[in-house]
């Protein structure tokens, strides 16, 4: 199980709060030089940076961190709407894994 720190969380919030701006930011990317249907860029680029906030607002828990970790493939994913997002979705999936390890070493928890 995760164990869940105050730095972990402030980082991992951190991360998925300029994600979701990232993400957001998608929605017109997408519709406008890639011709994705409306319909879809909205569901996908508005869907996950909700989901991006929501989950930030649910750090507390330890299943946060896996819901954070789909959300991190999803990004990548989303790369097959707007090839740039397999590289930006590559860089904030390394921020995810970054601030979860580098919070949990600053703060010196062990794996169980």
């Amino acid at each position: 199980m995760i164990t869940v720190t105050p730095g972990m969380r402030r980082l991992c919030a951190s991360v998925l709060g300029m994600e979701a701006i990232v993400i957001g930011l998608f929605t017109p990317v997408a519709i406008n030089t890639q011709n994705v249907e409306p319909t879809v860029a909205v569901t996908v680029g508005i869907g996950l940076a909700v989901l991006c906030v929501l989950v930030a607002g649910m750090l507390k828990r330890p299943l946060a961190y896996i819901m954070g970790s789909v959300i991190q493939v999803l990004a990548i994913a989303a790369g097959f709407l707007v090839p740039t997002m397999f590289f930006l979705g590559a860089i904030f999936a390394a921020l995810w894994i970054t601030a979860i390890f580098v919070a949990r070493r600053v703060e010196g928890v062990t794996s169980r």
